[in-house]
């Protein structure tokens, strides 16, 4: 399986953007997928997941409620929706797919950049 994370750009605090993760390869829609991000000078980090179907979804305490996680199978895409962005939320966000183990999965995109400014 191929990721292609797209959707990265520069917006103000309070902002929004989507991000987009396009999956090419085998099939995606066997796959649970999620998002996590780097900022800059810390640890990758956790931020969303979505099973299979789309049915369950989890988040990290520091954006629950204010990002949506979100797949269409039909377009092989997974989508991360960031509202009420921080500063904090400065980072590369990565999309990957395949549950290998807890929080570890097999494929990864290339990372797309969101900065938020004050």
């Amino acid at each position: 399986v191929q990721l292609q994370a797209s959707g990265g750009g520069s917006v103000q605090a309070g902002g929004s953007l989507r991000l987009s993760c396009a999956a090419s390869g085998r099939s995606f829609s066997n796959y649970d997928m999620a998002w996590f991000r780097q900022a800059p000078r810390k640890e990758r980090e956790y931020v969303a997941s979505i099973n299979w179907s789309g049915s369950i979804t989890f988040y990290a305490d520091s954006v629950k409620g204010r990002f949506t996680i979100s797949r269409d199978n039909a377009k092989n895409t997974v989508y991360l929706q960031l509202n009420g962005l921080k500063p904090e939320d400065t980072a590369v966000y990565y999309c990957a797919g395949g549950l290998v183990a807890d929080n570890e999965y097999a494929y990864w995109g290339q990372g797309t950049l969101v900065t938020v400014s004050s």
